[in-house]
């Protein structure tokens, strides 16, 4: 424990008395003189501030910093693609989505249909379902970003952005549909109780950091870690023969161009990476159990393993994700290299805030702290009695992933590639000016994508932690059918009406500034990479590419005006 200086006014036993100042000393923070009573030592004297083992101050400052950081992303993303993939005339149409599950339960708004999809918008205005996407998108980034700046927040503030992120992930439908939006959420719930309850300050010396609230954080850790390596262990024979980083970097949904490098490594150096996976995965999550020491090293290789993973591919931000729970795995004195020593700032805070509980300096707590511990104490027993599914779920055989057992995402399963597709198959969208879309003469043309393959010749783009969200479904889309994905037709009609809005997700538009193309189709095509140092890569392509077959047949608006109707989704006009 330490503080800015010694103190002679020391309380508690004399073996508690002196036990505190051999443990300063040896930090280096109370000079023999000021210990033994025989000087006070000036200022230019003092020594450097040395935190304790066993506080989490500092560490609360960087999980909500952490925290908070994603959430600005998941808004930011939420903020430029809502619109088009949910809003009023979206892909998917969440004002369609809430009269359906009202519909469904009784044609009412009732605790059913609540529970089925708790969001905020079932009390706007559905006037105008952009505007309220834009406001609940706005609201989180501005309150996000007060907390990512100055690195305090409260417990309302948290809450907020717990509520606003839920109201829009409940109305999310298929584009939300993915492990890292419970895992945000199960996430900023715990970093509600990180919090005072009023106060906004980094440093609330009447709510100290909860142990509880640190353990559930480390729960959290555990659960995502093993549940990845035990999904992938049960699940695809490649894990278990250690191939399946021969062809993960390939076919990951949307690989970046130091993957396509990765993929080139030699066959041993992949089994090697699915080997060191496994243990990161299997074995590294039990040193959490294992002591101080050991609980760091966990915390520090989970970290370095996400820092990897994010290098070598645009997984949304999932893996930034999962660093924030591995921070709870370090202390203060872990920790406090990320924060200026000078004599002002929160580390030196920090070890006078130790210095008085050492002494017993520290005032007496608030009646609101009384609350704040049995609010804790209450969120133990939540988790608890939340988690008896989830390690049933990790126990057992049939072991699904990335499953909520609640309505509210508080303690979710997780997992991530338990299966490894062998080849890459892409959606390739396609327009022409043509009549007839049967013509052996037609001349197609390509819509490009933000981040999917599409040009063998563009580099692979490397946009994590941000996300593009219809790249990523586009990915699924090619393992499927289009009838699995009628969305995509949807947005065949809206590419046939040269729509602004949807076009807004597309890199580039071959028909821009021009007619609108008269037929929309889908190809299927096989992708790989081309082998470095190769004839193609020579040639600057990233990616070599076969023709399947037609993947959905040639459509035009009015063929597809009927199909519209019946889903009561706005059909579009060509301008």
């Amino acid at each position: 424990m330490a503080g800015a200086g010694g103190s002679s006014d020391w309380r508690g036993t004399a073996a508690e008395r002196e036990a505190a100042v051999v443990r300063r000393r040896r930090c280096g923070s109370v000079p023999p003189q000021a210990a033994s009573g025989t000087g006070t030592p000036r200022a230019q004297d003092r020594p450097p501030c040395c935190l304790s083992p066993d506080s989490f101050w500092l560490t609360r400052i960087v999980l909500l910093r952490a925290i908070a950081f994603i959430y600005f992303v998941a808004f930011l993303v939420a903020f430029h693609q809502n619109k088009q993939l949910i809003g009023d005339q979206g892909l998917l149409p969440c004002k369609l989505y809430l009269k359906n599950v009202r519909n469904y339960f009784g044609g009412k708004l009732n605790l059913a249909s609540f529970s089925y999809a708790p969001t905020l918008i079932w009390f706007m205005d559905w006037y105008s379902m952009d505007t309220n996407l834009d406001c609940l998108s706005l609201v989180g980034l501005a309150i996000s970003a007060f907390v990512l700046i100055t690195g305090s927040s409260n417990m309302i503030l948290m809450a907020a952005l717990w509520i606003l992120y839920h109201s829009i992930v409940s109305v999310g439908q298929i584009w939300y549909s993915f492990g890292w939006e419970s895992q945000l959420l199960e996430t900023g719930f715990l970093g509600i109780f990180l919090c005072p309850i009023w106060t906004i300050s980094k440093l609330p010396e009447q709510t100290p950091p909860s142990r509880i609230v640190i353990w559930a954080f480390r729960w959290l850790i555990f659960r995502i870690m093993l549940g990845a390596g035990l999904i992938k262990i049960r699940g695809d024979r490649c894990w278990r023969e250690l191939t399946c980083m021969n062809y993960h970097y390939e076919t990951q949904p949307v690989p970046n161009y130091l993957a396509y490098y990765m993929h080139q490594s030699p066959e041993w150096f992949h089994w090697l990476e699915t080997l060191v996976n496994h243990f990161v995965e299997l074995i590294v999550p039990f040193f959490m159990f294992m002591g101080r020491r050991m609980c760091t090293i966990h915390g520090i290789v989970q970290i370095l393993f996400q820092v990897l993973l994010i290098i070598s591919g645009n997984l949304s931000f999932l893996n930034w994700l999962t660093i924030v729970p591995s921070i709870a795995c370090l202390d203060d004195a872990r920790l406090g290299f990320l924060f200026s020593s000078k004599v002002k700032s929160i580390k030196n805070q920090v070890c006078k805030v130790q210095a008085k509980e050492v002494t017993g300096e520290k005032s007496p707590p608030r009646w609101g702290c009384s609350i704040r511990q049995i609010m804790n104490i209450s969120l133990g027993v939540l988790i608890a009695y939340l988690s008896v599914p989830v390690v049933q779920n990790l126990l057992n055989s049939k072991q699904v992933m990335n499953t909520s057992f609640n309505p509210l995402k508080i303690v979710n399963t997780y997992g991530a590639f338990g299966s490894i597709t062998r080849e890459r198959t892409e959606v390739i969208i396609q327009g022409t000016y043509s009549e007839d879309p049967n013509d052996a003469n037609a001349v197609w043309h390509e819509y490009e994508f933000k981040c999917k393959p599409g040009n063998v010749a563009w580099r692979p783009c490397f946009i994590t932690p941000y996300h593009y969200r219809l790249d990523w479904l586009m990915w699924f889309a090619a393992f499927q059918t289009y009838e699995q994905n009628e969305w995509i037709i949807h947005l065949a009609g809206k590419l046939l009406a040269n729509d602004n809005t949807a076009l807004s997700l597309i890199a580039l538009n071959p028909f821009k500034g021009k007619k609108r193309p008269r037929w929309i189709r889908g190809e299927h095509y096989k992708y790989k990479f081309s082998q470095l140092g190769g004839k193609h890569a020579a040639k600057g392509k990233w990616w070599i590419r076969k023709r399947i077959g037609p993947y959905f047949p040639p459509v035009n608006l009015r063929g597809l005006k009927q199909f519209f109707a019946s889903r009561d989704w706005p059909h579009p006009h060509g301008h």
